[in-house]
């Protein structure tokens, strides 16, 4: 064979190995468990993205959710710890913490166990690949709670299928030390009308429901979050405002609080926390996160 023609059938199985290593994707990416304590699943190459400065606020400044606050603590303190724990549905109204709870637990049992406790946020759209970032963590050799946030389904969606598999499921069933925590609005993790839609037009309607709401079940724990009390939303501000050193009358701080919501429509932790920011920017004070 010539120079030439060698030369030319070089260059064509370069081309090929190109095309192959295309049609392949990103090669799995290098995990580094010692990068941070929260991390986001990217399924696209399997890695774990590090999140060096997470969002979230002291577990102290959470206020008016004591008994569920008490409830996930003691949960998530017994799986670090290794002992027996459940996975955990947080469903209800919106903007009362349940996100910021989970975040400020997982701080905060770290911080006074001492354990290897990871946080790994998957979201929605992502759900699917579960499986495969069970298969990572199990390996890991740490203690992982894999975190959905605002977590539901809509009609055809089969996603749930993955889900409901990767809680409870399957011949291998969930890593021991994996659990899976999830933020809804509803406690089902589906919209009433479609519950009452399948009922209506199945044969069976009990067992036409029944694949859909088990998904909730595999949760042990049910955690409720409701509408605050002005009581409750005034200690939110006032825990606020001390942490944070924000001076301003007392008085004046619940009138602007309480006309701050009515224009929001509605009382919540979220709302009590964007007229906190408001506060501080008008006063020029910085809000450090933890």
């Amino acid at each position: 064979m010539s120079m030439e023609a060698t030369a030319e059938l070089l260059m064509e199985v370069r081309r090929l190995a190109d095309a192959l290593e295309r049609l392949a994707g990103p090669a799995p990416a290098v995990n580094d468990w010692n990068a941070a304590d929260c991390f986001v699943w990217a399924p696209a190459n399997r890695y774990l993205q590090p999140v060096a400065r997470p969002n979230r606020v002291a577990l102290r400044l959470i206020r008016g959710v004591d008994h569920v606050r008490d409830i996930l603590h003691e949960n998530t303190l017994r799986f670090a710890e290794g002992f027996e724990a459940n996975n955990v549905l947080l469903w209800g109204a919106r903007g009362m913490g349940k996100s910021s709870l989970v975040k400020a637990v997982h701080a905060d049992v770290k911080a006074s166990s001492g354990a290897s406790l990871k946080l790994v946020e998957v979201h929605r759209e992502d759900i699917s690949t579960l499986p495969a970032l069970l298969d990572l963590l199990k390996a890991s050799g740490h203690r992982v709670i894999v975190f959905c946030d605002d977590l539901s389904f809509d009609h055809d969606d089969t996603a749930y299928k993955s889900l409901k598999a990767a809680l409870d499921g399957g011949i291998e069933g969930r890593p021991d030390n994996v659990l899976f925590y999830a933020t809804s609005n509803r406690r089902h993790l589906l919209p009433r009308h479609m519950l009452e839609n399948e009922q209506s037009t199945a044969i069976n309607p009990s067992e036409a429901v029944e694949e859909k709401v088990s998904l909730s079940d595999r949760f042990g724990l049910w955690l409720g979050f409701h509408k605050c009390n002005q009581d409750d939303y005034l200690a939110m501000i006032d825990g606020y405002a001390d942490h944070f050193a924000l001076d301003l009358d007392r008085a004046q701080l619940h009138h602007e609080a309480l006309e701050w919501a009515t224009t929001r429509g509605g009382r919540s932790g979220r709302v009590a926390w964007q007229y906190i920011q408001d506060l501080a920017g008008r006063l020029r004070k910085p809000l450090p996160r933890s």
